[in-house]
């Protein structure tokens, strides 16, 4: 009886615990499906070649009966697309055209508008001007067929011909292609089967890893089933109020020293035998704010704030490369900490106020007489508005001859200049303020007979309210003038602020930071709209802000199939992203890592090395194109043979030696390992190393794996023999953190 009982018992205990589990993940079910589907370029009833049109021709004859023809380039054409489900507004911004040409060169065609096909539920016509909006490639010649593509969403459809000039030529169509005429539903194998990649892995478990490689500094076991019983969007809540940084890594505190190094500070020199001595290194350089960052991207709990602050730094930049002393670098990156989810317009004033930018950008050292219009211009260009008016998607403006329209110009940033005068360090009667020690730790304040009284000019667009500041007319004491330049310098941020451009150009921004690197304008568009207003009347809020990058249907799906979407791994994104992944910890492996792998020749050598920007343009323009294409990729700025060699090495390094960074005192008392245990008991589990590759491809790769990479790499892994499952481990890590398809984060 005590038998049967027991086993009742067990199956109710167990019903109950799926039950449970279920309705918690239904908790966080009420995330919307990320899975779009599959675009399908509609081609001709018995081929691939594209159904198209004059875009005059739409309605003037039946699809069914659209005849194959050739288009001249330069001219504007209908492509009919379906199998897509579009949101609420969204529209021809959302799709991209490619094409390619029978020499390999591939060229992105305008897409000019979208409209429903009447009678044809489902299917839209895409209205395409056959020219190249990048202009990178002298454009094809009208001597016939190319292959072309549509994207959306980060997905792309099959690929169809189009003939330019004449039908025919010498490119072949894909491996594998099949005709996709009028009212197809689902592209289909010559079997009539569903085509689809060979993903394994549980409903959405490719998303939540993409997911975690955007919000987090890297996927773990632990997060990963957090969020699979909870969901995204109950995630994001509990990390927006997260405590930060984490109990056992608070911010450095070390004390500020004066700006010329005391003669008892060591610069890292041993005074007495065996006794290190570090007043140099943890005072004069970017060593403590060096280990807390990794310290926290390891092992914190609050990722996404430290994430988004990780993003802003490469917004709003500083660098020790001419920041003095650690504390200062603590202190700003507190500002960004403390304002990742809370509103711009209160980070732009605490950034124009902060000691370690006015250093970094010279307002500190700005006066009526002697103005500096270094940051002046650079919280224009650079933080908030950018060089050219944009449209709310984030395209350019255009003038009547068709060029871009400057957002400001010498003038204005001479006005925003006389606006910024005067302000200077805290170095007597603050909180923080110690006698021959520059403060860093306290705002900024005011030194009113350097504050410059004349009438200034602003940036000037449509419904502006502050685009003037009137010359003071009762400045006759340090009282009344405090008081016109604060208000003068809250006005100027307004003006700033309230700009059409500052929504979609930080949007623009912390999507590239976060998601992918060339967004579509409607994914820009969509988020910009939540920054002019999160819903209720607020602009500016950071919060939904970057739960609108996140939750985006752009950004979602287990898998993205267009080989343009994503973005490059930056070397620190890409270092956190292996390490967290098999469990860095000491090199005894009995603590936490102390963090210092940090710098001077793992990220020197890959050309990012946190808080060590080389200018105020970042380690890389967000501007910057992938060398060879049209295609926007800021990372690969900092991707040559040199930096290419470095990250194989890095992975070497940490994957092929037994204590990758050992214990070194007193620069790194813990050193740094990783733990493979798990992997090397697949490994004896299963000779054949298909376990082991699976695990790879669920836990790096979110399920993508190709069957050509996974040939590839399969016979070399087993190449080592099953006897030494540490060594095959070691080898599989290696081959897929350094292959591109790992590389390229998408």
């Amino acid at each position: 009886m005590k038998i049967k009982m027991s086993r009742v018992l067990l199956r109710i205990l167990t019903l109950i615990l799926a039950l449970g589990v279920c309705s918690f993940a239904g908790f966080g079910q009420d995330d919307p499906d990320p899975n779009s589907p599959t675009p399908i370029l509609l081609s001709a009833q018995d081929s691939t070649r594209a159904l198209a049109s004059s875009a005059d021709g739409i309605t003037k004859r039946p699809l069914g009966k659209i005849l194959p023809q050739a288009f001249k380039p330069d001219s504007t054409i209908a492509l009919y697309v379906t199998n897509v489900s579009l949101m609420k507004g969204e529209g021809a911004n959302a799709f991209r055209i490619y094409v390619e040409d029978v020499k390999g060169h591939s060229y992105r065609y305008p897409v000019l508008d979208l409209q429903p096909v009447a009678g044809f539920q489902g299917v839209y016509a895409v209205i395409v001007r056959l020219t190249d909006d990048i202009g990178f490639w002298e454009p094809p010649t009208a001597d016939g067929d190319v292959l072309v593509r549509l994207t959306w969403r980060g997905l792309t459809s099959n690929r169809v011909r189009l003939g330019l000039g004449q039908i025919g030529g010498g490119i072949k169509d894909d491996p594998g292609s099949v005709p996709t005429p009028l009212g197809t539903a689902t592209l289909t194998n010559k079997k009539g089967r569903i085509s689809s990649p060979n993903y394994v892995g549980y409903k959405w478990s490719g998303d939540r890893t993409r997911f975690l490689e955007q919000a987090t500094f890297g996927p773990t076991p632990d997060l990963d089933n957090r969020i699979r019983r909870i969901g995204l969007k109950a995630w994001l809540a509990e990390q927006f109020q997260a405590p930060y940084p984490s109990a056992n890594n608070p911010f450095p505190n070390n004390p500020l020293k004066p700006g010329t190094p005391p003669a008892d500070c060591d610069n890292e020199q041993t005074i007495t035998p065996d006794v290190p001595v570090t007043c140099f290194r943890d005072t004069y350089s970017m060593y403590q704010p060096q280990t807390w960052f990794f310290r926290e991207a390891f092992y914190g709990d609050a990722q996404l704030r430290h994430r988004v602050a990780w993003a802003l730094a490469q917004i709003w930049v500083t660098s020790g490369v001419d920041i003095q002393q650690g504390r200062h670098m603590v202190e700003y990156d507190k500002i960004l900490a403390n304002n990742a989810f809370g509103n711009y317009r209160t980070l732009m004033k605490q950034m124009t106020l902060d000691p370690t930018m006015g250093d970094y950008l010279s307002m500190a050292l700005s006066t009526k007489n002697n103005p500096n219009e270094n940051y002046a211009r650079e919280i224009m260009q650079l933080f908030t508005v950018g060089l050219f008016m944009l449209n709310q998607d984030g395209t350019l403006q255009l003038d009547a001859s068709n060029n871009p329209i400057p957002t400001y110009d010498q003038t204005t940033v001479n006005n925003m200049t006389k606006v910024l005068t005067g302000w200077t360090l805290c170095n007597n009667g603050c909180p923080n303020s110690v006698s021959g020690t520059p403060n860093f730790i306290d705002p900024m304040v005011l030194v009113t007979n350097n504050h410059d009284l004349t009438a200034k000019t602003l940036l000037n667009y449509p419904g502006s309210t502050t685009s003037t500041i009137a010359a003071c007319s009762n400045c006759t004491n340090s009282t009344n003038i405090a008081t016109y330049a604060n208000a003068s310098m809250d006005k100027a941020l307004d003006n700033i602020f309230y700009h059409p451009n500052v929504g979609p150009f930080v949007s623009r921004n912390l999507i590239q930071k976060l998601v992918t690197s060339d967004p579509t304008p409607a994914y820009v568009g969509r988020v910009a709209a939540v920054f002019n207003d999160n819903g209720f009347g607020v602009r500016g809020d950071l919060q939904a802000v970057i739960k609108a990058i996140l939750l985006d249907p752009e950004a979602r799906g287990d898998v993205k199939s267009d080989p343009n979407y994503g973005k490059l791994r930056e070397p620190v994104l890409f270092a956190t992203n292996i390490l967290r992944a098999f469990g860095v910890r000491s090199a005894d492996g009995l603590s936490q890592s102390d963090g210092y792998m940090t710098g001077r020749s793992e990220f020197t050598g890959m050309a990012q090395t946190p808080f060590m920007s080389p200018t105020v343009f970042n380690f890389y323009p967000p501007d910057y194109n992938v060398p060879g294409t049209a295609l926007n990729g800021p990372e690969f700025a900092i991707m040559n043979t040199g930096t290419a060699i470095t990250r194989t090495n890095f992975v070497n390094r940490f994957v092929f030696t037994a204590i990758p960074i050992p214990v070194s005192s007193p620069n790194a008392p813990n050193g740094t390992s990783l733990d493979f245990t798990d992997l090397q008991d697949l490994s004896t589990a299963d000779p054949t190393g298909n376990l082991l590759l699976d695990e790879l491809d669920r836990r790096m790769l979110h399920n993508t794996m190709s069957a050509t990479m996974r040939s590839t790499i399969l016979p070399v892994v087993t190449s080592v023999a099953a006897s030494n499952p540490l060594s095959r481990v070691r080898q599989a890590i290696y081959l897929v953190a350094t292959s591109s398809q790992y590389q390229v984060q998408r």
